[in-house]
């Protein structure tokens, strides 16, 4: 069951932290676009990178800690990144922002999807979150959230998703948080 657990705590993770992905790449279908295969993996591999990195260093200052003590606070630091989002939702409602259709874009708005990542990254490897299998689940999860999101920016249920993607990415990181915090 603790394996279970783990892959669950690890999808909850990469889902939270790809629904920006799914707003990038709404917004190109939006507007008629496509992200490229390039686009896919540029995006894919720097997200990858970064929440890798972000998980080890989590990791590792976990191992300095006590095992309840990482736990509850990598579960505290997530459940309150997920209510920041959540209140920076409730604050002030941003329509998703309109991506820039090149592909020497990709660089930069990886790295600005990845940033997001980071945080929530160290919290998750303090907590206990395998670095390597949040890494490959992320990898995986962003090159299926990007043909989702495209998939949904065409129809008409693009614009209300967007709209709702940052509480709904609160309310995962709240929920993982607190499993991990007080479970």
């Amino acid at each position: 069951m603790d394996v279970l657990a783990s892959i669950g705590a690890i999808l909850v993770f990469t889902m939270a932290c790809n629904l920006d992905t799914v707003l990038l790449s709404m917004g190109y279908a939006a507007r008629g676009l496509a992200v490229s295969l390039r686009g896919c993996l540029i995006l894919a591999g720097v997200t990858t990178g970064v929440t890798w990195l972000s998980l080890a260093l989590g990791a590792t200052a976990g191992r300095f800690l006590p095992g309840a003590l990482a736990d509850m606070l990598g579960g505290l630091v997530l459940l309150g990144i997920g209510l920041w989002f959540l209140l920076d939702w409730l604050r002030s409602p941003v329509e998703p922002e309109e991506p820039l259709p090149c592909v020497r874009a990709w660089v930069p708005l990886a790295a600005a999807l990845a940033v997001n990542n980071a945080g929530a990254g160290v919290a998750a490897g303090i907590s206990g979150l395998s670095p390597l299998g949040a890494a490959v689940c992320n990898f995986c999860v962003t090159l299926l959230f990007i043909p989702l999101g495209g998939w949904l920016g065409a129809g008409p249920l693009g614009r209300l998703l967007g709209r709702y993607a940052l509480p709904l990415s609160g309310v995962l990181l709240v929920l993982l948080g607190g499993a991990e915090a007080f479970l």
